[in-house]
């Protein structure tokens, strides 16, 4: 019997000069957090997003947590979050000792609502955390007025969104600063890493300090303040050059999927919402998360189980934070994320998926829907 085909949800491609650059570090012995491929990778990044700076990171947790930071966020500030979104959003301003105030999402993106924002600005708001969720970019110019109405910072959490365009500008260089990640199931990979990018010449080398333990660059095991052990390694910055390289043809390859999702699933559209492109915005698609609309027959529990068993891998659309047993308020309530996370699955989305397989995933989503309208 043949075995069946298993479809990962995400798959990092490593097509390019991965290997050659990692044998480069282990021939050269610069392996660890000191090494050309750092400084590379840094640089070229800042290329990429049409910024000055670029300072890498261990993941994009602590990227995060430096930029906020950095940024001045500290005990008994406040931080605008959205609540849809993955959890190191909210955690990262925890860390610093503050609190993230939790705002709903508009539907079409599923990013945070600009028009929800002001009425959470309090005197203790320093900034406004956004995220280019799935990688649609957020929209940007109303989130930047109230922030500048307010004198209050904007950080970008682009883990989900390299090389996505706000108005024809990439994001990452759209905020105070940004940061971005580079776990194996992102759009490029470095097994693990982060990456924080600025304008800012002096956000970017308090950032280097905080990452590497506080050091004084001019005074060798001088530490004037706590710093955090933050680093990349020289391997991973190597596969990150490498990926980078290639990142136009990642990105093409996620155009070309989305496109195919979208005509195979269009049929679907009276039972389930597909990604929506706004006229200001170039979609990246990280993930392809579908929306069941309150008439579908079948639950996204349901049919995410259905879908395992043929061989189709999953995973729902983030639960909205303030659901989390660390950040519930009593009578806190966000419908739209609510919603959103209840009725969301996301889709297998990798350049090693075939049109063969967006075609079986389309088909089984189809047969199970239809399976379910007819039990009821």
């Amino acid at each position: 019997m043949t075995e069946r085909k298993w479809i990962p949800v995400a798959r990092p491609v490593l097509s390019g000069r991965e290997k050659e650059y990692v044998l480069d570090c282990l021939e050269t012995s610069w392996i660890s957090s000191l090494g050309k491929y750092i400084t590379l990778f840094e640089e070229s990044f800042a290329r990429f997003c049409s910024t000055e700076h670029a300072v890498a990171c261990n993941n994009g947790t602590a990227a995060l947590h430096i930029a906020l930071l950095a940024l001045g966020v500290g005990e008994g500030d406040e931080v605008i979050v959205p609540t849809l979104t993955y959890i190191a959003s909210a955690n990262a301003v925890r860390y610093c000792g503050a609190t993230p105030v939790f705002v709903d999402s508009e539907p079409a993106t599923m990013n945070l609502d600009p028009a929800k924002i002001e009425e959470n600005v309090t005197e203790r708001t320093r900034g406004i955390l956004v995220v280019h969720l799935y990688g649609h970019p957020a929209d940007m110019d109303p989130i930047l007025a109230i922030a500048h109405a307010h004198n209050l910072f904007v950080l970008e959490d682009a883990a989900e969104a390299h090389g996505a365009r706000y108005k024809g500008r990439r994001v990452g260089a759209l905020g105070d600063a940004a940061t971005f990640s580079f776990f194996g199931n992102k759009i490029i990979t470095t097994g693990e890493g982060g990456m924080v990018t600025t304008g800012n010449a002096k956000l970017q080398d308090y950032m280097r300090r905080l990452k590497g333990q506080g050091v004084d660059p001019n005074h060798r095991y001088w530490f004037p303040i706590v710093g955090y052990n933050y680093r990349m390694t020289n391997i991973q910055a190597a596969i990150g050059l490498a990926q980078l390289e290639q990142i136009d043809e990642h990105l093409r390859c996620r155009q070309e999927i989305a496109a195919l999702y979208e005509s195979a699933l269009s049929p679907l559209e009276e039972v389930l919402t597909l990604p929506s492109v706004q006229p200001w915005a170039s979609h990246v698609f990280w993930s392809y998360p579908i929306v069941l609309k309150d008439n579908s027959p079948v639950t996204s529990e349901r049919l995410m189980a259905s879908l395992a068993a043929d061989g189709i891998e999953t995973r729902p659309v983030f639960i909205p934070i303030h659901t989390m047993p660390p950040y519930v308020k009593e009578g806190e309530a966000h419908p739209i994320a609510e919603k959103l996370g209840r009725n969301g699955i996301s889709l297998p989305m990798h350049g090693l998926l075939s049109r063969g397989d967006v075609k079986f995933i389309a088909e089984r989503l189809a047969a199970h829907c239809l399976r379910s309208a007819t039990a009821k």
